[in-house]
């Protein structure tokens, strides 16, 4: 009887199995007409797994569920292999490190992912919790990696295998550039994995996600209407799917803001000036600003944190801040902003400038980043020179900051 694999396309779990075999030289042969939802639910396939959860491979022996345990029974099938370690030091550290994976960067990951994709409810400090979870594992792996071009030894391991496959789902869905650029060794890593051959025959192009998903509006999770067509099922070429995912996601509608008329601003030239200026900021890079900015197609707004007699812990206000940037990333090709965090002791105070595409804050920003309710919105009135003074300020990161010290200072763009 040969190894056969039960899941659907896309499926990380099954990735790990797939890719151990090619480095194991087995093989193995997926199911053709498995249909989550209705497969995994069958009588059949729960004598396999009585919770019905993919991936399962058959073998002669008996069924396997969980894709760990099916990607160790892969690796040994011909006898163990390099994948496995050269002694039982390395065998505990392969161990070490998929747990790892699986605990500190897959959990966290997908309870990130899982809320923005609709399958689970959505809440700001669950969400919040879960980046800053997968943020300490990421920088725990990052400092690994410093000095590491693999988990374990020198070469591909069951470890590496494990890692990139969770780490492909967060790269494809939830983290941006924006979020891994913290993690350059992370990134590199990364990357190197996914170009080997083996990962590459198996996972294809690895691809990163530009924005994080919008959380789904509060209308969008009400019943929807009778469907008045079967639908079919998701194609081969689909991106990775979470879970019991049964539906691919539908079309994203035009944004309203790329339909203004066209602006002599142009976003991204702006950025790549504040980027790539690294001396008299003020004169090159604050005149630049004020020499490209129309305010007929663009306006700037001050905000203000509400609460910050709540800001008494550094760390927590840097990752409130942090969040709240995280969540802006749908507004990304939008927006440019600064947050800057004042006092050099506690409460500190959080104000910021923004940068936004239109006459007035987009709608979807503010009907989909929670956060900005927590703010004071001032529209800027750069007839004003006070004012106008304070955006160059914010811009160059001025300190002090009327009369305070910074804690830090971020940018979004």
């Amino acid at each position: 009887m040969a190894l056969v694999l039960h899941t659907y396309k896309g499926n990380k779990g099954a990735y790990k199995a797939l890719i151990a075999a090619e480095y194991a030289g087995v093989k193995i042969e997926e199911s053709s007409n498995f249909q989550m939802g209705v497969t995994n639910k069958s009588p059949e396939f729960l004598k396999m797994n009585p919770i019905g959860k993919v991936p399962v491979l058959e073998t002669p022996q008996g069924p396997i569920f969980e894709s760990n345990a099916i990607t160790r029974y892969v690796s040994r099938v011909n006898g163990d292999i390099p994948l496995n370690g050269s002694s039982l030091i390395d065998y505990a550290h392969i161990e070490q490190w998929i747990d790892f994976a699986s605990l500190e960067i897959d959990a966290n990951m997908l309870r990130w992912f899982a809320p923005r994709m609709g399958y689970a409810p959505f809440s700001a400090p669950a969400e919040e919790a879960a980046i800053a979870g997968l943020k300490r594992g990421l920088d725990a792996l990052n400092t690994h990696l410093a000095s590491n071009t693999y988990l374990v030894g020198h070469s591909v391991t069951l470890a590496d295998i494990v890692t990139i496959c969770n780490l492909n789902l967060g790269f494809a869905t939830v983290m941006t550039k924006s979020f891994t650029s913290e993690f350059p060794h992370v990134e590199r890593y990364f990357w190197t994995m996914v170009n080997q051959p083996n990962f590459k025959k198996v996972i294809g192009d690895a691809k990163q996600t530009q924005a994080v998903p919008p959380v789904p509006s509060k209308k969008a999770a009400q019943p929807a209407k009778p469907k008045e067509e079967p639908k079919k099922p998701a194609p081969a070429a689909e991106a990775p799917k979470f879970a019991e995912e049964e539906e691919a996601p539908k079309p994203k509608a035009k944004n309203p803001l790329d339909l203004l008329p066209p602006s002599p601003m142009v976003l991204d030239e702006w950025k790549r000036l504040y980027s790539n200026t690294k001396s008299n900021f003020r004169e090159v890079a604050i005149k630049g600003f004020w020499d490209m900015y129309d305010p007929e197609g663009y306006s700037l707004w001050f905000c203000d944190y509400k609460y910050n007699d709540e800001n008494m812990v550094s760390f927590v206000t840097l990752n409130k801040v942090g969040g709240f940037l995280q969540r802006m990333d749908l507004a990304r090709k939008y927006a440019f902003g600064k947050m800057l965090i004042c006092g050099s002791e506690a409460p500190f105070k959080v104000k910021g400038l923004w940068l936004f595409r239109g006459p007035e804050i987009p709608k979807f920003i503010m009907d989909e980043v929670y956060d900005m309710e927590l703010y004071e919105w001032t529209k800027v009135d750069i007839s004003d020179e006070a004012q106008k003074e304070r955006v160059s300020q914010m811009i160059e990161d001025a300190e002090p900051f009327e009369g305070e010290a910074l804690l830090d200072a971020k940018c979004f763009k």
